[in-house]
């Protein structure tokens, strides 16, 4: 600055009309210019560090010229977008054309929105059509219309009656006056409580693990637990009857899936097999394996043969993910699930999965496991670091419903012998005999009973109908609520086959359980024989589907 400040100085100074080149003019515009550089540069030095700029700024300009080149366009283009506005005025801008009121209307007007969602297909139609609506409060006997008659509930999983419980009702009613409906947030920010604290050592204490975590919705926790763990790369090892929630978190890990036959351990092992002979082929190296069953199958309530599921992953080195939203609360002496049926300790699961809402009746899912695995989710499992927690009353209820299970080890006999009372009023329909209609592959302790038919049609859709029939005459003659096993035909990896999903409570007396396998059994044969008996099958379908 103190350069070009002379350079003028001194030319100005010694500049004369007749002698220089320079017109006359301009000599004041010069002297000007040169007293302005020179406050620019009086004002510049007093700027406390600005020798240390002008260093920098001849340093850089010699070893870079292009760098300062750079670094004035951006300071220029930062300056220009802070003045400039965010937006253009209205009118601004060469290509900007200005419409009349009328132009806008006629646009307006012409303006064919698409919809929001498209129209429910027929299949859509039927599912939503077929759904009761319960009137009063959910339980073992409800009502489906205002002014209806009263069902025996066989589609709600409620399998020690703790919907109708009267102490967990009042400790929810005690909680929600406490702490309200929500906790407005996740886990891992300010949704945790204490009773969220509680109900998680409540749940490692009764199943028999280091730790538990618990999730907002159980179908969120079996979505997000198995990619938390498993990464693209990894093997997952998978029964192919596996649930859709299950299917969504195989997905979304990203990671090499292998199937093998549900239920059947000798395909399970020929797999594991495989993948091994596959490992030393190609080396490399090694990778997680994880194991992902079901303890009771969600789509046809089979069992899972668990003590040759741990021999085989101990001998081929797997870890083990057990969902268990299904047996937990249903299968053991005190409903601790199938680790408790088959006498295996929990610890020897790495990953049990389980459900609040069907074993226990409030809401929410569970991850049991060790210090590890459960911290491990709180800050890399979707569910549990994106999603609210779950309310504090659920939780409460879940403690309470623990704590019942301890104190009254009946309710699980009571459920064990309801679904034997109802599996024997069955029993002739199923098996080799020639009045066999249908197929029951759901184990014997199983709560959860999925009914198939034994000689289907060739269509799904015809099946879904004889099968929503049977539901519909349940209903009229024998008022019995019983459903038909919903599925997501779009986007199920393997198609389930259409069943009928039954749900046996210990709560239920012998009497209504008895009643109700008898009115099942009259109705599958009643529809079933009205089908046979037809002359002309293709008119009984037409007749349903305007149904």
């Amino acid at each position: 600055m103190s350069g070009i400040h002379t350079s003028i100085s001194t030319l100005a100074a010694t500049a004369q009309p007749a002698s220089t080149e320079i017109p006359a003019p301009l000599i004041p515009l010069l002297s000007s210019l040169t007293s302005l550089i020179y406050t620019i540069e009086h004002l510049f030095n007093k700027v406390p560090g600005s020798p240390i700029i002008v260093r920098y700024i001849k340093s850089s300009y010699q070893d870079d010229p292009w760098r300062s080149v750079l670094e004035l366009f951006l300071l220029a283009f930062a300056i220009r977008t802070v003045l400039k506005g965010r937006t253009r005025g209205e009118g601004e801008g060469k290509s900007f054309i200005k419409l009349t009121e009328k132009e806008i209307d006629e646009l307006v007007d012409d303006f064919n929105p698409l919809p929001l969602a498209d129209d429910p297909t027929p299949a859509d139609s039927f599912t939503l059509d077929t759904v009761p609506t319960i009137y009063g409060p959910n339980g073992i006997k409800v009502k489906t219309s205002a002014n209806g008659k009263t069902l025996l509930n066989l589609a709600t999983p409620n399998w020690c009656g703790f919907i109708e419980n009267d102490k967990m009702k009042q400790v929810a009613i005690e909680t929600l006056g406490q702490y309200g409906v929500g906790t407005c947030g996740p886990s891992g920010f300010y949704g945790t409580i204490d009773v969220h604290q509680k109900a998680e050592a409540d749940i490692a204490s009764f199943i028999g693990t280091e730790a538990s975590i618990i999730y907002s919705q159980a179908f969120a926790l079996v979505s997000s637990a198995i990619p938390a763990f498993a990464k693209r790369g990894d093997i997952i090892v998978a029964d192919r009857g596996v649930n859709f929630g299950i299917h969504k978190g195989l997905q979304i890990s990203r990671s090499n899936i292998k199937w093998y036959a549900h239920g059947d351990m000798k395909d399970l092992e020929r797999v594991l097999q495989s993948v091994e002979r596959d490992r030393k082929r190609k080396g490399g190296k090694l990778t997680k394996k994880f194991i992902v069953a079901e303890g009771i199958f969600e789509n046809d309530g089979m069992l899972l043969d668990l003590p040759k599921v741990i021999e085989l992953k101990k001998k081929y080195k797997y870890r083990l993910i057990l969902d268990e939203c299904q047996s937990f609360g249903m299968m053991g002496a005190h409903g601790r699930g199938i680790t408790e049926h088959f006498g295996v300790p929990a610890n020897e699961v790495d990953m049990i999965l389980g459900s609040l809402a069907n074993g226990l009746a409030t809401g929410g899912g569970f991850c049991a496991g060790s210090q590890v695995v459960c911290q491990h989710q709180r800050i890399n499992s979707s569910a549990s670091v994106f999603s609210a927690s779950l309310p504090a009353m659920l939780a409460t209820c879940g403690s309470a419903a623990i704590d019942i299970l301890k104190a009254q080890p009946n309710l699980m006999t009571s459920l064990q012998s309801n679904i034997a009372l109802f599996r024997q009023q069955l029993s002739k329909l199923e098996g080799d005999s020639k009045d066999a209609l249908i197929s029951i592959p759901s184990d014997p302790n199983s709560g959860l009973i999925h009914i198939f038919l034994l000689n289907p049609p060739d269509s799904l859709e015809e099946e879904e109908l004889i099968l929503q029939e049977i539901v519909d005459e349940c209903q009229q003659t024998s008022n019995l609520l019983i459903t038909r096993a919903r599925r997501l035909r779009s986007q199920e990896v393997f198609e389930p086959e259409p069943s009928l999903k039954i749900c046996i409570s210990g709560y239920m007396a012998r009497k209504d359980v008895e009643a109700a396998g008898r009115g099942l059994k009259a109705a599958i044969v009643k529809v079933c024989g009205n089908i046979v008996n037809k002359v002309d099958a293709d008119c009984w379908f037409a007749s349903w589907v305007d149904y």
